[in-house]
């Protein structure tokens, strides 16, 4: 997870690494157990002397590999494909399964760094982080972010750091 050692700059270090906040796993998981009981209820109650007890079993499961594969399959692997490093020069995103995209906030351009909380996220310990940056994209939220107090008071740091000239607090 996050960055590989050879993409980072000389001097630049990884301060946190991680993915969004599991939450974004619990609809996905929820899927699951729905389409998997509603499968093995379908191949249940299919009785065993119909005429096409075969074919209607067949497009049960069919019907659940597709169900499985959009609703749970897919969201996980957007969750693990998407990660957030923190170095000690910039913030680097990076998402998507089988297209990949990558952006790189250098710590420099950060102007503002700001948190949100709902209750829920308060309970969860998650929350969107929003960043302030001097470039063309300006402000830019990024949501589910685990242990949000943390992340943020670290980014805010190194971009105090950065705009004070110390790199990573030398």
């Amino acid at each position: 997870m996050g960055l590989p050692d050879h993409y980072l700059a000389e001097g630049e270090r990884v301060v946190l690494s991680f993915h969004p906040h599991w939450k974004r796993l619990i609809l996905p998981v929820l899927a699951f157990v729905v389409v998997l009981a509603a499968a093995v209820a379908a191949f249940i109650l299919i009785p065993g002397d119909y005429e096409y007890a075969g074919l209607a079993r067949g497009a049960v499961a069919v019907v659940a590999f597709v169900a499985l594969v959009l609703w749970t399959l897919i969201p996980y692997l957007r969750w693990v494909t998407t990660s957030y490093t923190l170095t000690s020069h910039r913030f680097a995103i990076s998402l998507g399964v089988l297209n990949k995209s990558e952006d790189d906030i250098p710590l420099a351009k950060v102007s503002s760094v700001s948190s949100d909380q709902r209750f829920l996220e308060r309970i969860l310990g998650c929350g969107t982080l929003r960043v302030e940056s001097a470039s063309e994209k300006g402000d830019i939220d990024y949501r589910d972010i685990p242990q949000i107090q943390r992340v943020r008071h670290e980014l805010f740091r190194l971009v105090e750091d950065a705009a004070d000239g110390k790199i990573d607090g030398e």
